[in-house]
């Protein structure tokens, strides 16, 4: 009994030399430096907009308008603006004053994630660099691409997931892989990996401590079990 207790210790000792110590090296490294890799390409607020992007604002100022948020001439002046507008940066700026962070129709600043026991989520309308930092530790983070604009054709998730759980939900047609290193973790991607070869790539990399990433497709909608059989 006292070999095999020494034997389990000796293969815990080894693997915690081998993969721990080196990952909890790299976890440190990246909280103390707080250091992000430069983006490929335009800024994520210098990227064009798009009709659907003008549309989203425009219906905010609707909105704001109709509730006397904004007077007609603030409405009138806002929308010149909003029709001239080439980037993101600009239509951002035109609802900044209008409705709290986490409900603005847009989100070009690109910043990572940084949730410590404190879960967080990105969704709708927003902008992935190419190059995003993400940091989990004790919490769920959940990044949903279904709407976002991606900077680049390959984008790197940098992850550091520490007693927590990442859960990317990608649009069809994207490629997702993961060689994050993972210490006591787990990794399941149920994105299909059958997609074009020019598909979009999200690449997960970093180190996993007793968490766990997860991507996958959104759930298709359930189908109505009250509709009528046609005779």
């Amino acid at each position: 009994m006292e070999a095999e207790r020494g034997a389990r210790h000796e293969r815990w000792s080894t693997r915690w030399n081998e993969q721990g110590a080196p990952a909890l090296r790299q976890f440190l490294t990246g909280i103390l430096s707080g250091r992000q890799q430069g983006a490929e390409g335009p800024a994520t607020h210098e990227l064009r907009a798009s009709d659907d992007d003008r549309e989203r604002v425009a219906e905010v100022l609707r909105e704001a308008v109709a509730d006397g948020r904004l007077t007609p001439l603030e409405h009138e002046e806002r929308v010149e603006r909003l029709y001239t507008a080439r980037t993101l940066g600009e239509l951002v700026g035109l609802t900044a004053d209008l409705l709290p962070e986490e409900l603005q129709p847009l989100r070009a600043d690109g910043r990572p994630v940084m949730a410590l026991f404190r879960s967080e989520q990105r969704d709708g309308r927003w902008v992935v660099p190419s190059h995003y930092p993400v940091t989990a530790i004790g919490t769920g983070v959940t990044l949903d691409l279904r709407e976002a604009l991606l900077q680049s054709s390959h984008i790197t998730v940098q992850a550091t997931v520490v007693g927590a759980t990442l859960t990317l939900v990608v649009p069809e047609g994207v490629h997702v892989i993961i060689p994050a290193q993972s210490m006591l973790g787990g990794k399941k991607n149920q994105a299909p990996r059958a997609v074009p070869p020019d598909a979009p790539v999200i690449e997960v990399t970093g180190m996993i401590m007793m968490g766990s990433v997860i991507t996958k497709y959104p759930k298709p909608p359930k189908r109505g079990w009250g509709r009528r059989r046609s005779p």
